[in-house]
């Protein structure tokens, strides 16, 4: 096997960077820049769960981060109307990053080929710390990176949507497949801590959904893994006896994929609910969201 302990980092200060907390969308500057029946109708939809203080989770790939919306999350958190967060594996990398130095999103077209491609010390090493230090107190990942971030007091915290859960106790939960993720290819790389924490996040996330009868489920721009991850916590749900059967569903992406179509959106509603498929930019979606709930509340 390879000696991953040879394995060469290089310090962010090296690297140059797509995204900036300049791109960040506020609050203050969301808008309507959709005008449809159907977002109308889920708008209403989770507004009414909002009411009737129903579940509302939110499931999100890092995309959504990439593209300047993590402010706009933030907020609808505080207001109490996103009530869970799920991520894939990638969410805590530009998550973490946009706190520790303002800037994420490599030009992976350039570092690929020489190597340097996730090799950034301080996102691995301290990532991957926070990680392990959770195994060790059974936390879950998202909880783990949350609170590492606040021990630390990174600068630009409040830009980051794991702290903010952490802080609000709003739960956030991360989703991982070995390999997936840069952090996975660090010396510092703990899988055992890294299949313990995430799969603690499975538990807390199944019984999230066990209580979304009547609520709502958002996936925002994950194609594969969260899709893949609320089937299975579904079925746990039903299985241990929990009535899951009225739900709203919406895929929210720039693609209409087949998981999210079928495991989020058609499958989960066959015994009642409403599914949504919006395909739209996430520039265009999130903020029209945003200001749609915060009005409309």
């Amino acid at each position: 096997m390879l000696d991953f302990n040879k394995i060469k980092t290089i310090s962010i200060k090296q690297r140059k960077n797509k995204v900036k907390l300049n791109d960040l969308i506020r609050p203050e500057n969301s808008k309507v820049l959709i005008n449809t029946k159907e977002f109308d109708e889920l708008s209403s939809h989770i507004i009414n769960a909002y009411k009737s203080k129903k579940q509302i989770i939110l499931m999100m790939g890092a995309h959504v981060i990439k593209v300047g919306m993590s402010l706009l999350i933030i907020d609808l958190m505080k207001k109490g109307i996103i009530k869970y967060i799920a991520m894939n594996g990638a969410g805590p990398i530009h998550d973490f990053e946009i706190a520790l130095i303002g800037e994420t999103s490599e030009y992976v077209e350039d570092t690929i080929e020489d190597g340097t491609f996730g090799m950034i010390e301080e996102t691995g090493r301290i990532l991957n710390e926070a990680i392990k230090e959770g195994a060790e107190k059974n936390y879950g990942l998202g909880y783990s990176v949350g609170k590492k971030i606040s021990d630390l007091n990174l600068p630009n915290k409040e830009c980051s949507i794991l702290y903010n859960a952490y802080k609000l106790g709003t739960p956030a939960t991360v989703h991982v497949a070995i390999g997936t993720d840069i952090i996975h290819q660090h010396p510092s790389c703990d899988g055992a801590a890294v299949g313990k924490t995430t799969y603690q996040d499975f538990k807390i996330f199944a019984e999230s959904v066990s209580k979304l009868e009547d609520g709502v489920v958002l996936n925002i721009g994950c194609a594969v893994i969260l899709p893949e991850v609320f089937l299975k916590a579904l079925t746990i749900a039903r299985n241990l006896g929990f009535k899951v059967e009225k739900i709203t569903a919406a895929n929210l992406d720039m693609i209409d994929h087949y998981r999210p179509r079928e495991n989020v959106v058609q499958r989960p509603t066959s015994l009642g609910g409403k599914g949504f498929i919006i395909i739209e930019k996430h520039e265009k979606t999130i903020p029209t969201l945003h200001r749609a709930l915060t009005e409309g509340i």
